[in-house]
């Protein structure tokens, strides 16, 4: 059936079969799809993760930050960053004990998956020891388990994925034009190259970005562009809005509207239709209106507790207050039969797109030893 005349290309587009993943977008589309009239996009959202998931849902996680300080990149929105005065001490790597602890108190608040950072530009090998052994703990509690570490290098991720470790989480940040303006000691391949090494180990991929740097609009939906492109998509795709912290390079840049902010969720979800997306960093700056309009624009997944990393993040008593205002549930798990599941899904979307690959291999090989047969010699 065509569109109805008040709708845009865009718009149908969105009402495509909502099974189908798709990572072609251009980013003409997704401007489109920006440009949609806020009801209309967030309705279409909507429909489409209704189709993938239960509405009121919501994937609980928890973030404790492992090593503290003196990180050698120069991100110019992090307080971590070794480059800036923002009177953030430098902390030790903490005992495996002490993150156990911290987990299982985590799983008892209604979390499902626990995530660690680490302050690195990359692991060392003393310290990814210690960190394997982190893993195997935590996962032992029943918990899905989540590393952001760096950069790391094809052993050191076959290693991680031995030990248990469900997600790496290894944000883009911005779009691949803006990527100078924020950070200059690691590329954006560098950012691409860690991502591919964590899915050949088999690890499933936590990646997004933040919003509210300065950039464009364009930058925003360029960003979106180059999530959606990966093959398969991030399990887990957190949408962060920049937290300004006082000396950080940013912390007098302007707000981001949260409409925009709320855009970009519904967005997201459209795009990549089977992924978590989370509502990340900056929540503790937002209403509960705002939070509210993320959830319905398709964010499924919070951070939950005191603390996200060395930023704040709301109290799970206002969580709990706003969960139950909402009607929302943390979304269950069971571990071992999720587990198969998830694996089973990565491993068959990875040898689709192996085969896929294949099949063009070929192709460029018959056409190149092709001839014309009614050309002369």
């Amino acid at each position: 059936m065509p569109p109805a005349p008040h709708e845009t290309r865009a718009t149908s587009l969105t009402l495509a079969p909502r099974g189908e993943v798709r990572h072609d977008w251009t980013v003409e589309e997704i401007e489109a799809l920006f440009a949609l009239p806020f009801n209309e996009l967030l309705f279409h959202a909507q429909q489409v993760h209704r189709a993938h998931f239960d509405p009121n849902a919501v994937q609980v996680s928890t973030l404790l930050s492992i090593k503290t300080g003196a990180c050698p990149e120069d991100c110019k929105y992090c307080p971590q960053s070794g480059h800036y005065n923002t009177g953030l001490g430098k902390e030790k790597l903490l005992e495996v004990e002490k993150v156990v602890e911290q987990a299982r108190a985590a799983r008892e608040a209604g979390a499902s998956r626990f995530c660690m950072g680490a302050a690195w530009k990359s692991p060392r090998e003393r310290d990814l020891d210690v960190v394997l052994e982190m893993v195997r703990r935590v996962k032992a509690l029943g918990l899905e388990t989540c590393m952001t570490l760096g950069m790391v290098d094809g052993d050191q991720a076959g290693r991680l994925a031995e030990a248990g470790l469900d997600y790496y989480n290894h944000n883009l940040d911005t779009s691949p034009e803006y990527y100078g303006e924020i950070i200059t000691t690691r590329t954006y391949a560098d950012r691409l190259e860690t991502l591919g090494k964590v899915r050949q180990a088999g690890m499933k991929v936590c990646a997004g970005g933040i919003l509210g740097m300065g950039e464009a609009p364009r930058d925003r939906a360029a960003l979106l562009q180059q999530l959606a492109r990966l093959e398969p998509h991030p399990e887990s795709v957190p949408i962060n809005m920049l937290v300004k912290v006082p000396g950080t390079p940013l912390e007098n840049v302007e707000d981001l509207d949260p409409i925009e902010f709320v855009r970009a969720i519904a967005v997201a979800r459209i795009l990549m239709p089977e992924s978590h997306v989370r509502l990340s960093a900056g929540r503790e700056q937002m209403n509960e209106s705002t939070q509210a309009l993320a959830f319905l624009a398709g964010a499924n997944s919070i951070f939950y507790g005191d603390q996200l990393l060395t930023t704040g993040n709301p109290q799970v008593d206002q969580d709990r207050s706003l969960f139950a205002k909402l009607g929302l549930h943390p979304e269950r798990r069971e571990t071992c039969a999720d587990d198969a599941r998830q694996q089973a899904t990565l491993e068959a979307a990875l040898e689709a797109r192996a085969a896929r690959r294949a099949a063009a291999a070929l192709d460029a090989r018959a056409a190149a030893l092709s001839y014309d047969a009614t050309t002369e010699a």
